[in-house]
């Protein structure tokens, strides 16, 4: 039987063949057999040329180019006709709400009202009476190719798009026509529908208006912060100037204004200064990259200071403070973005409570405000800062700003800019119990370890001296004395050593593990972190110590219980909390402040009438005076700080309130004992529970016969600095006048210079030395008196042993700024 496929008929002809084709027969005479035959075999070529192998395996998941096209086609197909409907769908809306916004109600945790957001300030201009240099700035600031580019910019649209998913932070990809449809014509919301309206009208709006109208409008609906809409606003707002006097530099500020509006306000913001001078100088190299602006011109340019605010009367008193805090805090959470709360329509609960908060205000009046005279030049410095949070739940129950939101703009329990001085102490100790520190010769660190308080004792690292030689108060030498009552006496060289010990890198791990924020200024991992250089807030320094009234349990603070329009709620961050340090580290550490409020610096807390551990604190040259404390149930921070009204630049404290100088024990801690005991008045007395670490009971003091610090090490190969010899500023010398209620004390505790210096916008990031000239006449040396000197170091202790480095030790000229130790007070 044949191999070959037979055909229908039986025959053996190959499939395909064709009778009526001459080569089937042979039309080549002779040839015609192997005609046939050729026939044959290119019938078969033909057949297997058509059969399509099967498609196996992973290759049937593998769409064929034909479905590709179809699919492409269909999509194709679909966005023409979506775009077709959505066109023809989407007319331009009349003006929306935020041309007559509503105000934001804000209300204490039991419903009652603090305050309104005042009305919407607007004043529209023509784009003519906007000088061509400020237009330029904005169009430098949000989009370079206004007047080329069409009224959507995808392929913006989609690099934001990815941006945002790959987690590289939300991103904008706007132009600014679809800005001012967003402003104008619609809303802030971040949904998808509002996102297809915007396309659809801005298509349509710049076929019907022409482009010098889109950003006329847009230069009148943009909101600049300081509740300005439009850049007439604006211009009052931050220079007291209408549009057509502004400047270049003026107008590349206010176009700065429209990524970040209260943010890059230097003036609510002093720390943010550095980033709103980044963003002003990218304005202005992106005008002369556009060839707006001639370099020549542009490099002559300083940066345009603006003025003060002029806050509504409706937010006068602790209002305006309360708030800006909640809106930082609301903006800062990403719970609702700036452009969106200043449209208005919003309800929202704080975790302010209105006894509490009362009672907050009355103390600082009682014994700050109340004892200022307007005889006294110093008293026109005077500022208060003021927090309180619940230790349970992070609620912050309280806050106190200033003087008068209208009078006094930057809000003081937020800002920071001011050395929080010897209250980062306790810090230090918590890191050392944490870590299991010991000092430089093995002994384990707890309240009754023994160290050299001799003043100016050069720092001790593993490899010998550090080159950094902080003095104590007074210059007192107090010679072997135990980390308790260094800590009652704030004794700098103790507390500098024992930083070295944990590390300093530790140290501030520790601080932020509190609640300090990572980016606090002059958080630095250096020896001198001990005496508090960094500038956290009063806010910061509330949520850190509520961190140890809470045996070791950190949460980030809440402000807001719930914030809702229209009856909608906005989604809140939830408080989820960790133990940041074990419980035994948390404990040891108020174990010791008790002390300090039992027998050292801060016993005016004892006015509280409540169980208190707390911590006194004061800034370089006086500029700020602290006290930091907490019942079991309650913690709050009060910071007194001085400032020029006028140029902003921080001022010492000495004279104000006729004092001879403000402590942290004396005015900060006896209002924050009359507020604790009014706040807590009514509640049950708690006492602390504390689990201690192992060798934290109590002691006798060290003496000479008993004890000794051990050894100092071996010559360093750290960088090192000259200890001064200059002495540094001196303050008023005489004793505080009879019957004055807070004795003075004379010195200041050293820390290092921190640069900067600068005036920011009614601030002054100053470094410097740092001070803690705390408490009542409760050592030797008090002012009025000879500093007696302490005992020195046991005269039989091994030459290893001898606590102070030899002031005279040479050291290079390349330590690094911040170990530095400034020229003591004698």
């Amino acid at each position: 039987m044949s191999d070959e496929p037979q055909q229908p008929n039986g025959e053996h002809q190959p499939r395909g063949w064709n009778p009526g084709d001459p080569s089937a027969h042979g039309s080549n005479g002779g040839n015609g057999g192997n005609s046939a035959d050729q026939s044959g075999k290119a019938g078969r070529a033909t057949k297997h040329r058509h059969r399509r192998p099967k498609r196996t395996r992973w290759r049937r998941a593998v769409p064929t180019w034909r479905m590709v096209l179809g699919a492409l086609v269909v999509v194709a197909l679909l966005l023409i006709g979506g775009f077709i409907a959505g066109y023809q769908l989407v007319d331009i809306p009349p003006a929306n709400a935020s041309a007559t916004a509503q105000s934001n109600v804000y209300l204490y945790k039991d419903g009652s009202v603090i305050a309104r957001s005042g009305e919407v300030n607007r004043e529209n201009v023509k784009l003519a009476q906007v000088p061509l240099t400020v237009r330029h700035a904005v169009l430098a600031a949000e989009d370079r190719d206004f007047y080329s580019e069409r009224a959507v910019d995808l392929t913006a649209m989609a690099r934001a798009a990815w941006n945002t998913l790959t987690g590289k932070g939300k991103q904008g990809g706007s132009t600014i026509t679809q800005q001012y449809v967003k402003n104008y014509y619609l809303g802030q919301e971040q949904t998808l529908i509002r996102k297809i309206k915007e396309f659809f009208i801005a298509v349509k709006l710049d076929r019907e208006e022409s482009k010098n109208q889109i950003f006329e409008g847009y230069l009148n609906t943009s909101y600049f912060g300081r509740n300005a809409y439009g850049i007439q606003a604006a211009a009052q707002a931050y220079y007291s100037k209408d549009i057509g006097d502004i400047t270049t530099a003026e107008g590349a500020y206010l176009a700065s204004l429209l990524n970040a509006p209260s943010a890059y306000d230097v003036i609510v913001h002093p720390q943010n200064k550095a980033a709103a001078l980044a963003r002003w100088n990218y304005v202005l190299d992106g005008m002369v990259k556009e060839k707006w602006l001639a370099a020549g011109e542009r490099a002559t340019m300083k940066f345009p200071v603006p003025g003060k605010a002029k806050p509504s009367t409706g937010l006068s008193g602790q209002r305006g403070y309360i708030v800006q805090a909640v809106e930082d805090y609301l903006t800062s959470n990403e719970v609702i973005d700036e452009n969106t709360l200043a449209t208005g329509g919003y309800r929202i609960t704080t975790t302010l409570e209105k006894k509490k908060q009362n009672a907050l205000v009355k103390a600082v009046e009682d014994n700050v405000m109340s004892r200022t005279s307007t005889e006294r030049e110093a008293d026109r410095n005077v500022r208060v800062g003021g927090a309180s949070i619940d230790t349970g739940t992070g609620r912050v129950v309280a806050m106190y700003g200033g003087i008068d939101y209208t009078k006094q703009y930057v809000n003081n329990a937020t800002r920071r800019d001011y050395q929080v001085g010897s209250t980062f102490k306790p810090f230090v100790f918590t890191s050392a119990v944490e870590g299991g520190s010991t000092t430089q010769d093995g002994r384990r660190i707890t309240p009754n370890t023994v160290y050299d308080g001799t003043n100016k004792r050069m720092v001790q690292g593993p490899n010998g001296p550090t080159g950094y030689a902080p003095a104590n108060e007074d210059d007192i030498n107090y010679g072997p004395i135990t980390v308790r009552i260094a800590t009652d006496k704030s004794v700098n060289a103790v507390y500098a050593q024992m930083a070295e010990d944990v590390g300093p890198d530790k140290v501030k791990q520790t601080a932020i593990d509190l609640g300090i924020p990572k980016n606090t200024p002059d958080l630095t991992p250096y020896p001198s972190i001990a005496l508090g250089v960094a500038t956290a807030s009063v806010l910061d320094m509330t949520e850190a110590y509520a961190t140890l009234a809470n045996h070791g349990r950190h949460g980030a603070y809440t402000l807001v219980d719930k914030i809702s329009k229209g009856g909608e709620d906005l989604e809140l961050p939830g408080r989820n909390t960790e133990q940041a340090v074990s419980r035994e580290a948390a404990d040891t550490t108020t174990a010791i402040l008790q002390s300090v409020v039992e027998s050292g610096s801060g016993i005016a807390a004892q006015g509280a009438g409540r169980p208190a551990a707390g911590k006194t604190g004061t800034a370089e040259e006086d500029k700020a005076a602290w006290f930091a404390g907490y019942t079991p149930d309650l913690t709050t921070v009060i910071a007194v700080m001085g400032q020029d009204p006028d140029t902003g630049a921080q001022k010492p404290l000495y004279g104000a309130l006729g004092l001879a100088r403000i402590n942290g024990g004396g005015t900060p801690a006896q209002t924050w004992a009359q507020y604790t005991e009014a706040a807590l008045r009514g509640s049950t007395v708690e006492n602390f529970d504390l689990n201690l670490e192992s060798g934290a009971e109590k002691t006798a003091q060290p003496t000479e016969e008993n004890s000794s610090p051990g050894t100092t090490g071996t010559p360093s190969e750290a960088p090192s600095v000259t200890p001064p010899s200059s002495p540094g500023s001196i303050p008023p010398s005489s004793p505080p006048p009879p019957g004055s209620s807070e004795p003075a004390t004379g010195g200041t505790e050293t820390g290092t210079p921190t640069g900067g210096g600068t005036e920011i916008g009614g601030a002054e990031n100053g470094g410097g030395d740092n001070g803690d000239q705390d408490g009542y006449d409760f050592r030797p040396g008090a002012r009025g008196a000879p500093a007696p000197q302490s005992a020195p170091a046991p005269q039989n202790a091994p030459a290893s042993q001898s606590a102070p480095a030899p002031q005279s030790a040479p050291a290079p000229q390349t330590a690094p700024a911040s170990q530095s130790a400034p020229a003591p007070r004698q």
